[in-house]
């Protein structure tokens, strides 16, 4: 790879390169807690809806208490509405906390609450996950984008909106191309940043005039 695409790279974690697990206040480990709460994450994220709103209302949720499985199945289903709003998630408000409820309770009956169970198991990964009321293609697709660093098995794991935003920034549209210009600890933000920058025409710019200086 050249200098200037390794410099190009570099920009891209620098100036937009926060993962949405990170900018959810999660703590991203291999452990049943947050990995249930990137699902929760994922769940919001893939509705049509800004991103910056999905994140905030993950917070509220998780800041009224609702950071597992058990806690989430436990909370009343006005009390997930409640959160949802403080978030200003309100568009989906009251099917969204519906489809909480019931996840919650799915991954504690199957999977005794924790998506490591959920990952052992055979076949497509991104099918089982999708199994989960309100996680679709894309909610799959968001949560192994976020969590290949603790799931080092999925990686790279570069999808399509990612790609998107390496072609506009002049990287290659290759995710093991992706996966060498930073590494296996940096390429969450990668490519989170660069679907920030396939939504955000303006951050290319940004990212090419960083990528000069």
């Amino acid at each position: 790879m050249s200098a200037k695409t390794e410099a190009l790279a570099r920009a891209v974690v620098e100036e937009c390169g926060q993962t949405y697990a990170e900018q959810a206040g999660i703590r991203l480990k291999d452990t049943p807690a947050p990995l249930y709460q990137v699902l929760v994450l994922s769940h919001l994220l893939s509705a049509r809806i800004k991103a910056d709103v999905a994140v905030a209302a993950a917070r509220a949720l998780f800041d009224a208490g609702m950071r597992t499985p058990r806690a989430m199945a436990d909370a009343t289903w006005q009390q997930r509405v409640d959160a949802l709003g403080v978030g200003h998630y309100r568009r989906y408000d009251e099917r969204t906390a519906t489809q909480l409820g019931d996840g919650a309770r799915l991954l504690l009956d199957r999977y005794g609450g924790d998506l490591r169970r959920l990952r052992e198991e055979p076949g497509d990964v991104g099918e089982r996950l999708q199994e989960f009321p309100g996680i679709g293609p894309l909610g799959a697709t968001i949560f192994l984008r976020e969590v290949q660093g603790v799931w080092p098995r999925y990686a790279p794991y570069i999808d399509g909106k990612a790609l998107d935003g390496a072609q506009r920034v002049g990287l290659p549209r290759s995710p093991r191309a992706l996966n060498r210009l930073v590494g296996q600890r940096e390429l969450p933000r990668l490519t989170a940043g660069l679907v920030r920058v396939a939504l955000n025409k303006g951050l290319a710019e940004d990212v090419r005039s960083l990528a000069r200086n």
